[in-house]
């Protein structure tokens, strides 16, 4: 690790999307209308990542830089780059469904032609699968830095890969919901106050 930030949290937050989503998720407006309402000083950041893993994780490796102080919130996906991100800089960081063993996940889908289209229209192959493989965090250095959030219905992931990967981390798991964590709008104010605390 690079070293852990100061406690005091600069009013930025950066939302990392998922799979095949985007910054215009139903999430990332709900953060943005909230943030705009209650907590205006707080600056968003929801960068489009490319589906290839190596240049998704240099542009967020470039936002750190920028905004080192920064508190991070991934889901699904976003949640398995906000992992490594609070590895390497020690930033907070708030887990939604994330994605456990991503490049198992995102392997599975390739097809016997060992490619996948997205509906951004990117061709996924075995090679992007390896190099989220190389993102993997075994050992958590900060797991106290990461709220880990879970739907035990998620139809996508399998939240209990979760609860055995981050044991010692502050966890919510609720019953029902799905991969959307459909029940998100009310834990914003929450969220907020776990990052700039």
């Amino acid at each position: 690790m690079d070293g852990l930030i100061d406690d005091v949290f600069m009013p930025t937050l950066i939302y990392i999307h998922g799979f095949d989503s985007s910054p215009q998720s139903h999430k990332a407006g709900l953060l943005r209308h909230w943030l705009a309402k209650y907590r205006p000083d707080v600056q968003f950041i929801a960068p489009d990542l490319n589906v290839f893993p190596q240049q998704a994780a240099q542009r967020l490796a470039e936002l750190m830089q920028q905004y080192p102080q920064a508190g991070l919130l991934g889901s699904s996906l976003g949640g398995f780059y906000a992992t490594w991100l609070n590895q390497h800089y020690g930033n907070k960081a708030v887990l939604i469904n994330p994605a456990v063993k991503a490049y198992d996940l995102l392997g599975a889908l390739l097809n016997e032609q060992g490619v996948y289209q997205t509906e951004k229209g990117y061709i996924l192959t075995q090679h992007q699968v390896n190099e989220l493989l190389a993102l993997e965090v075994d050992a958590l250095n900060t797991p106290e830095r990461l709220w880990v959030l879970l739907q035990t219905a998620d139809e996508t992931l399998n939240y209990r890969l979760a609860l055995a990967k981050y044991p010692h981390s502050p966890l919510l798991v609720e019953q029902g919901g799905n991969h959307a964590f459909d029940s998100f709008e009310h834990h914003i104010s929450a969220i907020i106050d776990f990052l700039t605390h």
